[in-house]
């Protein structure tokens, strides 16, 4: 943590990250000592590695939560950090797999959380386990359609800084063509449903979906961004609401001199960071069978322990500015999102071990942060010394 050495004196580090992580350390804390009670050692230890999955998994969703975070006002980014979290811990890591077991085994809520306290052998037809992992690959295309978008949008972008240079460049020029992220999607998209899925129909009416709610949020970003402009100008970048321009009258400068998103940009950017995090816990949500079935042991280890330590990361990232130090790891995080949606689109008719994605993720996010590193210190050393004469 290089960066806590430059910016914290020893003494106040503990200090800084207490304030940060406190809440998810009392946070975890509670949660193991639930599971401890609720399943004794092996609950203790099925929620410790469910953390752990989810943190790992999610680390790469963070730094886009960062990105996207640090360009939204004070108050929206509260809401984020309040309303948003409660929607991804009890939204999706619990509420979403009963909506999914109910509509697809034609369940009433109440039947739904009954059958998931049931806990019947995986292998079951009738098992919750068993019903969502059968509903996977509609999930893996809706998830992998929206992240697959994202990620096509970014690299598509030209920018005046990027990471892998000798393919970043050329994807830019050919990102100039109108709609491409689309036309390339779409195209994946057919393959996938042709030559993996088992129900074709249902795989392209899922990923369909996917990308209408990507162009449809973002859509109404961009409608709004541009009434506040005046000129109605797309954003940089064709249809990123998170890169979306924004006028005085609705916004305002932060710290690092960023505009800062209000209203009805801002709301639209919290929509976009909600649909964001649900595409990236679909993953981590069909993985958490392959440990345990237990609904509530799912929830201790991914909503609550999983969930906060991404919250905390996320706002770790957007106070200290490590994303303005670190100027490549956003660049990494986008490539592990193109990652997992390639993961997701193969996972729709192959088994993929949850540790290649995480440790997909992972490596991305770490070589571009030993590459922000190198790139500090040729920029120091490139930057001429100052000498004092003596008199």
């Amino acid at each position: 943590m290089c960066f806590l050495r430059r910016r914290f004196p020893i003494e106040r580090r503990p200090l800084v990250m207490l304030k940060v992580f406190g809440w998810s350390y009392a946070v975890t804390a509670v949660s193991l000592v639930v599971a401890f009670l609720y399943g004794g050692p092996t609950a203790l230890f099925l929620c410790v590695i469910l953390g752990i999955m989810e943190v790992s998994l999610s680390f790469d969703n963070a730094v886009v939560n960062a990105g996207i975070l640090q360009r939204m006002s004070d108050f929206w980014q509260k809401i984020f950090l309040t309303v948003g979290i409660v929607i991804a811990v009890f939204g999706m890591r619990l509420v979403f797999p009963l909506l999914i077991v109910g509509v697809t085994a034609n369940l009433g809520p109440i039947e739904a959380i009954n059958l998931a306290l049931e806990q019947r052998p995986g292998d079951d037809p009738t098992s919750y386990e068993y019903l969502l992992n059968a509903a996977h690959p509609q999930i893996a295309a809706f998830g992998g359609m929206f992240l697959l978008l994202l990620f096509l949008d970014y690299i598509f972008e030209d920018r005046d800084i990027t990471w892998l240079t000798w393919l970043e460049k050329p994807l830019a020029k050919i990102g100039k063509l109108d709609q491409l992220s689309v036309v390339v999607a779409a195209i994946v998209l057919v393959l996938s449903a042709e030559f993996l899925a088992k129900d074709t129909e249902v795989v392209l009416l899922s990923g369909v979906l996917g990308l209408v709610t990507y162009l449809a949020v973002n859509g109404l970003g961009s409608l709004f961004s541009g009434a506040q402009t005046g000129d109605g100008d797309e954003p940089a970048g064709g249809a990123d609401v998170a890169d979306a321009p924004t006028t005085a009258e609705t916004t305002k400068k932060g710290p690092n001199n960023l505009v800062k998103a209000t209203g009805k940009a801002a709301f639209f950017l919290f929509l976009y960071l909600e649909v964001l995090d649900a595409s990236f816990s679909f993953d981590g949500v069909i993985g958490a069978f392959a440990i345990t079935s237990d609904p509530i042991i799912i929830a201790l280890g991914l909503g609550l322990i999983g969930a906060m330590y991404v919250r905390s990361l996320t706002i770790f990232f957007v106070r200290k500015g490590t994303l303005q130090d670190y100027v490549y790891l956003e660049h990494g995080a986008h490539w592990a999102i193109g990652a997992l949606a390639a993961i997701l689109f193969i996972s729709i008719g192959v088994h993929v071990s949850e540790i290649i994605t995480g440790l997909l993720g992972v490596a991305f996010i770490g070589a571009a942060f030993i590459s922000s590193i190198m790139r500090n210190r040729r920029i120091a050393a490139a930057e001429p010394s100052v000498t004092i004469a003596k008199p």
